[in-house]
């Protein structure tokens, strides 16, 4: 069965001077707001779509190598991952930095980053990001 995820933006305005709203509208989780200026400079209060595609990618990523490690027979106490997604005005999105640490009783190093680089290389949002540069930091505590 498919499952179809939707969020919607208004946008009022040209680029530069314009804003906007995300609302996800298939959860209903919320509505943020958007705009070049967080997008171009960082901000503390604005989301950007590469702080949204952070989230999707640090998420898939962690149930892709929580159900890999679990297919092995070494399932995790814990999976803690964040994406870091490089936006460069004029250019676009470059590049996504896994950086993953791991609570895996039972399991060594060298099998912990097979795991976690071929879970980078297989989870749905790497797929759909083949285009950009993605890397991975595993820790296994």
């Amino acid at each position: 069965m498919a499952v179809t995820s939707e969020a919607t933006t208004a946008w009022k305005g040209s680029l530069f001077e314009g804003s906007g709203e995300v609302t996800f509208t298939s959860s209903g989780i919320g509505t943020f707001d958007v705009n070049w200026k967080a997008r171009s400079e960082g901000s503390s209060s604005v989301t950007t779509p590469e702080e949204l595609l952070a989230g999707a990618h640090s998420a898939c990523f962690s149930m892709a190598l929580s159900n890999a490690l679990a297919d092995n027979g070494t399932p995790p106490t814990s999976v803690d991952t964040t994406a870091s997604i490089t936006f460069k005005p004029g250019t676009g999105i470059t590049g996504s930095h896994l950086n993953v640490n791991a609570v895996v009783p039972d399991l060594d190093d060298a099998t912990f980053q097979k795991i976690a680089a071929d879970a980078k290389a297989n989870c749905p949002v790497s797929q759909a990001l083949a285009g950009i540069d993605i890397t991975l930091e595993a820790t296994l505590a």
